[in-house]
C-alpha cells in the first residue's frame, strides 16, 4: 500500500531536480543540510569511508572564464567534519570536455586551501562528484569513482587514497538499468535518491509516473526521502523560485536549440559545399548574429584557433 506524499501540488508542477537551480535549492542550502548529508553518504559509501556527520556550505567560484560557464552549472561545495572539500556538480549537456573540466575544477578547489606560509602537507582531501545527464564513460556502470594509483600494482599514490577522488554518475545509464530491473531501490540508498532526480524531465515536460509510484512505496520506510519530497513540493510553489527556475530552464532550452541549429546548419551547408566550407559558413553565420568567438567555439565543439583559420581560409 502506498501513501500520498504530495499534498498541494500536481506531479507536473514539480521542478526538475536535474536543473541546476532546483538541485542547488534542495541540496545546497543550510535548511536542507541533513538531506545533503544523506545524499553524499549514499554516493560516497562505495569508497568505504566513514559516514559524513556534518557539513558546512562554502561559497566557492572556480573557473568561469566565460559568461556561459556560469550558465552551465551551479556548484555545491561543502566541507565536512574531517575538513575534506566536496564539490557536487549537475551537468546536463556533454560539451566533450567533461574530463578536462573536472580535473581543472578539482585542482582549483584543492589548491584553494593553500594559504601563505601554510605547508602542502596540511592540504586536505578533495572530492568532486559529477552528476551527468548523458553517457560519458566507456563502462556499463552508472557510478564510477577514480583515484591515483600505480599502473601495475594498483598501489595508491597517497597513503590516504581519498586525497584525490572523483565520481561520475551517469543518469541515462542509471535509468536504463532501473527499467531493466537491475537495480533495487529498497536495498540501495543511492538508487532511491537518483530515482528522485529522474522522476521529472523539465526539458521534455515529462513526469515518470512509474518512478513516482516506486518512490511512494519507499517513503513509507525512508523518512529522509519523504522529507525531500516535502521540501521539493514547497520549493516548487514559491513564486520567486518558480520565476528563477523558469528563467534557468528557458536559458538551457535556448542553449540546446542554438547547438542543434549550429549542427544542422553546418551539416546542411556541408552537403553542398564540402564539410570544411560548411563549418566555415556555419561559424560565420553564428558570428554575424552577434555571438562571440568563444560561444561559436562551444556551439561547434571546435577550438577557437580552428574556427579562426576556417574563417580566414578562402572557400573551395
Amino acid at each position: 500500500m502506498s501513501k500520498k506524499i504530495l499534498r498541494n501540488i500536481q506531479l507536473h508542477e514539480l521542478m526538475d531536480l536535474k536543473i541546476d537551480y532546483a538541485f542547488k535549492q534542495l541540496f545546497g542550502t543550510e535548511k536542507n543540510k541533513q538531506l545533503t548529508i544523506v545524499f553524499l553518504n549514499a554516493i560516497l559509501r562505495k569508497t568505504r569511508r566513514s559516514p559524513i556527520e556534518d557539513v558546512i556550505f562554502i561559497a566557492q567560484e572556480v573557473g568561469g572564464e566565460y559568461k556561459e560557464d556560469k550558465q552551465s552549472r551551479l556548484d555545491i561545495v561543502v566541507r565536512n567534519e574531517a575538513n575534506e572539500l566536496i564539490n557536487i556538480e549537475m551537468q546536463l549537456a556533454n560539451q566533450n570536455d567533461m574530463i578536462q573540466r573536472t580535473l581543472y575544477y578539482w585542482s582549483r578547489l584543492y589548491a584553494s586551501q593553500l594559504k601563505r606560509s601554510k605547508g602542502y602537507h596540511l592540504l586536505h582531501p578533495t572530492i568532486t562528484i559529477n552528476i551527468c545527464d548523458f553517457d560519458l564513460l566507456p563502462t556499463p556502470n552508472y557510478h564510477s569513482s577514480y583515484y591515483l594509483c600505480e599502473h601495475d600494482t594498483k598501489h595508491p599514490l597517497f597513503q590516504n587514497n581519498h586525497i584525490f577522488e572523483i565520481h561520475f554518475i551517469e543518469m541515462k545509464k542509471f535509468i536504463k538499468l532501473w527499467y531493466e530491473h537491475q537495480l533495487n531501490p529498497f536495498d540501495d540508498l543511492l538508487v532511491r535518491w537518483l530515482l528522485l532526480l529522474s522522476m521529472v524531465d523539465g526539458r521534455k515536460s515529462k513526469v515518470y509516473d512509474d518512478i513516482y509510484k516506486e518512490l511512494e512505496e519507499l517513503t513509507m520506510t525512508d523518512s529522509r526521502l519523504e522529507q525531500a519530497f516535502q521540501k521539493w513540493e514547497e520549493l516548487s510553489q514559491i513564486p520567486e523560485s518558480i520565476l528563477a527556475y523558469d528563467a534557468r530552464l528557458k536559458a538551457i532550452l535556448d542553449e540546446e536549440a542554438r547547438i542543434e541549429y549550429a549542427e544542422m546548419k553546418g551539416f546542411e551547408q556541408g552537403k553542398d559545399t564540402g564539410f570544411e566550407d560548411g563549418l566555415r559558413q556555419a561559424a560565420q553565420s553564428i558570428l554575424d548574429q552577434g555571438y562571440s568567438m568563444q560561444e561559436v567555439s562551444k556551439l561547434l565543439n571546435l577550438p577557437v584557433e580552428t574556427i579562426q583559420k576556417l574563417i580566414e581560409k578562402e572557400p573551395s
